[in-house]
């Protein structure tokens, strides 16, 4: 396995374990790599469009993970992940094949909406609203 390809399950493995994303220097013990190293692996990573990254490098979304707080938050099994958006709020259960509870407001009133996934199946009466055709997404993810 390529180190690209290492610091990709790396970041991936820490964040559906802890629901944060390790740091370069982090990344780079867990993948045997130097921090510079695992450091451009990251920005390759995100040049890719596999992440987004902060500025200075730390990494914000591993889609459909955030590692920041972000307006979803997912909920299964005990454990709890941030989504960046209400997609990818979907994509972690998705993602974790598991059911899950998904805390969401209403973008326009505030209100909690009810929704998540059971038996495999998305349930809740929310609607989302892509404001950006899917195929414009990267131009501005953060937007998005």
């Amino acid at each position: 396995m390529n180190s690209l390809a290492r610091v990709r399950l790396a970041v991936y493995d820490a964040v559906v374990a802890s629901g944060r994303a390790p740091s370069p220097a982090e990344l780079g013990r867990i993948a045997g790599l130097d921090e510079a190293s695992a450091a451009a692996a990251l920005r390759a990573l995100a040049d890719a469009h596999v992440l987004v990254l902060q500025p200075g490098g730390a990494i914000a979304w591993a889609p459909p993970f955030s590692a920041v707080p972000a307006p979803f938050r997912v909920r299964a099994g005990g454990a709890s992940w941030y989504a960046p958006c209400a997609w990818d709020a979907f994509g972690i259960p998705a993602a974790l094949k598991r059911d899950a509870a998904i805390d969401a407001r209403c973008g326009l009133s505030g209100e909690p909406i009810a929704c998540g996934v059971a038996d495999g199946r998305a349930y809740g009466d929310g609607v989302i609203h892509l404001l950006v055709p899917a195929a414009h997404f990267w131009d501005d993810i953060g937007y998005t």
